[in-house]
């Protein structure tokens, strides 16, 4: 993981970026399956290893609170040192991520699990970056395929974290996941291995987040506060639900391999529509897909409310992440449309800022409720935060009718 200084390249030369964008696929299918493990594992460990029954998902809480705290770092590394600088870094968290996990199972210490976690968060900060790092010097025309080559690999991903639970979990007898936890770590390497490959030149200083109209004038516009919400509902009740499913089918005497598949399945529904959910927004218009991903969440919900069969479980994951992926996606693009290019780094921050925080605040939440009032209560929750979110799209799109053409 040696850190080499980055050439100065020209900005815009679209084979470079499409080298680049092959790279960082290739980092993102290895980097990817980082959460995916954690979001299988942990909450079953947590469960042996805590104090508490209703702790059991904080260390996927903690997670989600390192990928908060990591990202601002991630954003001034890039700007200070280089792109590849900042992900490099963040791959050293995600080897860390694993080996302290590996010694928290060999040890029985609630305490380092937390820690793992917290590296892995810190971690997936760094690699949710890589799709932008694939548009830094991609012309305006092959921007939307480099990204969309970085989501390809974000489906690989989804694909070999479970498989290294499947593959993995009990090959060190008596100790669950700790050889997991070793894999887990050797694909870190792997990744930070690929973004050697990377030529990116150090980007331009960013306009200053002082710049432009006061935060507080932009975030009281209609249109941003219906695109906050949607964007925290979506996440946060996909997070909520996600990091309660792999315990909950342990409970309902599925088994681990079997819980692994099922978040397979969700984070191929999270990231595998991307391909078309852009060309879907400019079709049929972004309120309209966003609510599509609402009444998928919902759906998703009520089929786990249904039953605790097998299919109850995947089919409601998969489901929950195709809902999550439209309603996420076009909350973002309305964010986008609230700000002058000047003020985009202090909205897209503040948004960023408000999306993990509730996300954590999802993740405390779903162990307290599963572990209280069961996998019911859990599904249940999603639909008066959903019913929300709802009625404040029709109300904002309401007012876009309304605006003089």
């Amino acid at each position: 993981m040696a850190v080499i200084a980055e050439p100065m390249i020209d900005v815009t030369d679209d084979r470079l970026a499409a080298r680049n964008s092959l790279v960082l696929a290739v980092a993102q299918a290895l980097a990817g399956g980082n959460n995916t493990v954690i979001v299988a594992t942990s909450a079953i460990i947590g469960s042996m290893l805590a104090p508490d029954p209703a702790l059991a998902t904080l260390p996927i809480s903690v997670m989600v609170v390192g990928m908060w705290m990591g990202t601002l770092p991630v954003g001034m590394l890039a700007k200070a040192y280089g792109r590849r600088f900042a992900l490099q870094t963040g791959s050293l968290f995600g080897v860390a991520s694993g080996l302290i996990s590996c010694i928290a199972v060999l040890r029985g210490s609630f305490a380092l699990l937390l820690l793992g976690t917290l590296c892995g968060g810190l971690y997936a900060s760094a690699h949710q970056s890589y799709r932008f790092a694939a548009a830094d010097n991609a012309s305006a025309r092959f921007r939307p395929k480099a990204v969309a080559w970085v989501l390809a690999g974000g489906v690989f991903a989804a694909v070999i974290g479970p498989q290294l639970v499947i593959f993995t979990k009990d090959l060190w007898p008596a100790y669950l996941f700790a050889a997991t936890y070793l894999a887990q770590s050797a694909c870190a390497v792997l990744a930070a291995a690929v973004l050697i490959l990377l030529k990116i030149p150090r980007p331009h200083v960013s306009h200053s987040l002082a710049e432009g109209r006061p935060l507080s004038a932009i975030i009281v516009q209609p249109k941003f506060i219906v695109a906050v919400v949607c964007g925290l509902a979506s996440y946060t009740m996909m997070n909520m639900v996600m990091t309660s499913a792999p315990l909950a089918m342990l409970m309902c005497d599925h088994t681990v391999g079997q819980a692994a598949l099922g978040i397979q399945w969700h984070v191929i529904g999270m990231y595998a529509p991307s391909f078309i959910t852009g060309s879907l927004i400019l079709r049929f218009g972004v309120t309209r897909l966003m609510a599509a991903g609402l009444a998928l969440i919902v759906v998703a919900a009520t089929i786990g409310l249904l039953g605790v069969a097998l299919w109850n479980f995947w089919l409601g994951l998969a489901l929950l992440g195709i809902g999550w992926n439209f309603a996420f996606i076009s909350a973002t693009t309305l964010v986008t449309e609230c700000h002058d290019p000047h003020e985009r780094n202090k909205v897209q921050a503040f948004n960023d800022f408000l999306i993990f925080g509730s996300m954590a605040i999802g993740s405390f939440s779903s162990g307290a409720l599963l572990a209280g009032y069961g996998w019911s209560a859990v599904n249940g929750m999603v639909y008066p935060v959903i019913f929300v979110a709802a009625l404040l799209l029709a109300w904002g799109s309401l007012l876009r009718r309304r605006e003089p053409a």
